[in-house]
């Protein structure tokens, strides 16, 4: 079996945590063993992770293959949409600025907040009563 390049990346969004890698074939895209249409059934999250591939025109050129645990379908297809375009940095670093003009490589900052004592959750309080 020729060896061939694989590059790969991690990719993180919410609580989900996505290992990627690319190689060079048809345009398969593979999360979790699964096709992309069975793994993602929203067509937003199927179009929203092929964002980094349609940005730097290979699309169809190359598999994706990506490992995702942790949160729920959208922070996973977020997470694997950071680690294709780390990979295709990795693999290109000329992608770079294409892919930083898009907002493709800035990391999601956006968390959770935790609940706090004394009240109902983050931001909610319990009912308050005057007597």
């Amino acid at each position: 079996m020729a060896q061939e390049a694989i590059h790969s990346a991690v990719g993180r969004r919410k609580t989900s945590v996505a290992k990627v890698r690319l190689a060079s074939g048809s345009g398969d895209i593979l999360v979790n063993k699964k096709a992309l249409d069975k793994y993602f059934s929203r067509e937003s999250l199927r179009i929203e992770l092929k964002r980094p591939l349609e940005v730097t025109k290979t699309i169809g050129t190359l598999n994706v293959y990506a490992s995702v645990r942790g949160g729920g379908s959208t922070g996973q297809a977020s997470a694997v949409k950071h680690g294709i375009a780390r990979a295709l940095v990795e693999m290109d670093p000329a992608l770079r600025g294409a892919l930083r003009k898009a907002g493709l490589l800035t990391r999601d900052p956006r968390m959770k907040e935790r609940k706090k004592y004394g009240q109902k959750g983050a931001r909610a309080r319990f009912q308050f009563s005057k007597r």
